[in-house]
């Protein structure tokens, strides 16, 4: 049976394997297993009968700001709504938290739209969100697509 939760150390090696199963395609960005423990508590996981198949972290970078990031789902599990599930525990967090805003940088645009995200000029976000870019070997021709999720 499907439970979405939040995640706990033991969980950090299956979702290294997951993020780094899209970042090898360069779908998302490569996260570290000591990146993963370090940012453990922002963390839901997706489990079936045990097994971790899917993540998703928020990441709060402001008063009113947080960022929906590596989410990530195991294949063998497309279609099942695991997703759409992970964003909206990780949206309910926010609105629990007092946010006013998340966004997601994706290239994955119409996912997040069909959960209520809409498209916004990467432009218009604060300086801080490009924090994760330094890291990132597109930095200079970044194909991403910002998108916002006004709670």
């Amino acid at each position: 049976m499907l439970k979405i939760r939040d995640a706990v150390i033991s969980d950090v090696k299956a979702m290294h394997t997951l993020i780094s199963g899209y970042a090898e395609y360069d779908r998302m960005l490569f996260r570290s297993l000591s990146d993963l423990y370090e940012q453990i508590h922002s963390f839901k996981v997706a489990e079936d009968d045990g097994q971790v198949v899917g993540c998703c972290a928020l990441k709060v970078l402001w008063e009113d700001l947080a960022e929906v990031q590596s989410l990530a789902v195991d294949r063998r599990y497309f279609g099942k709504k695991i997703g759409t599930a992970l964003v909206k525990a990780c949206l309910e967090k926010a609105r629990q938290l007092g946010l006013k805003r998340v966004f997601t940088l994706t290239l994955e645009p119409e996912f997040f739209e069909k959960v209520g995200f809409k498209r916004v000029d990467r432009q218009t976000l604060p300086m801080k969100v490009w924090s994760d870019c330094a890291q990132c070997p597109k930095q200079d021709h970044c194909d991403e697509i910002a998108l916002e999720y006004t709670l």
